[in-house]
């Protein structure tokens, strides 16, 4: 289950973090003996992302950590390693993660980070038995985290790839109105192509609007009732 709903993205290749996530979480869960659980944290330079766990009492087990900064997911992250306690009732590192995991019947726990282009991604593991997690770092989660990473970097440059495409999109379609708001300004100013386009790119900033919208509003009105306005830009 997903900790946090996200939007809808088109497309079989936008699959989203929590899904991914999600995934990644079941899966290990299924490939590791005596593991009753898990719960899987994605996180970038703009802050954490939604997470998943595979059942909803180990939601609390995540949230503890991100929102204290103390855990085994934050320990890890640090790290750059696989963190984990093979009893929790004898490590007393993180308290109230502890508390909270032996309240929930949690014993051990593994967490295991994967960084890579600036994401980093943590895999837990919990079990309600002491001891029985001890070779799951060397397991098949690797290789399973090693994958969900990876696919959630080319999910990333996927929608930054359709996001410059939209903005190229979006300036083809208004460069022409900004070119002939560009030839008002230069027959009411008597200037050049650069200076026009300043002028335009200063009423944008100084409006709050952009310099498209500028440009349709001068395009409208033919440059009519501007005159002093234009005139008193280029001079500053």
């Amino acid at each position: 289950m997903s900790l946090l709903p996200e939007p809808e993205l088109d497309g079989p290749e936008s699959a989203l973090p929590g899904r991914r996530l999600s995934e990644l979480a079941e899966q290990a869960v299924r490939c590791t003996a005596a593991c009753c659980g898990a719960g899987a944290t994605v996180a970038d330079s703009g802050g954490e992302q939604p997470g998943a766990v595979t059942h909803p009492d180990l939601a609390g087990l995540v949230s503890v950590q991100l929102r204290s900064g103390v855990g085994p997911i934050p320990a890890a992250r640090e790290r750059g390693a696989p963190v984990d306690s093979g009893d929790l009732l004898r490590d007393e590192r993180w308290p109230e993660y502890r508390a909270m995991a032996l309240d929930s019947g949690v014993r051990a726990s593994v967490t295991l980070p994967f960084q890579r282009s600036g994401l980093t991604v943590t895999l837990t593991l919990f079990s309600f038995r002491p001891g029985t997690l001890d070779g799951a770092r060397h397991g098949p989660v690797r290789a399973l985290g090693d994958l969900a990473t990876a696919g959630l970097v080319r999910d990333r440059r996927y929608r930054a790839a359709l996001s410059e495409v939209d903005q190229l999109g979006e300036a083809l379609r208004t460069r022409p109105v900004v070119d002939q708001a560009c030839g008002i300004v230069m027959h009411v100013l008597g200037c050049g192509a650069e200076e026009a386009f300043d002028v335009l790119r200063r009423v944008s900033q100084g409006s709050n609007r952009r310099v498209a919208e500028v440009a349709a509003g001068l395009v409208r009105t033919r440059g009519r009732g501007v005159e002093r306005e234009l005139e008193g830009l280029a001079a500053g």
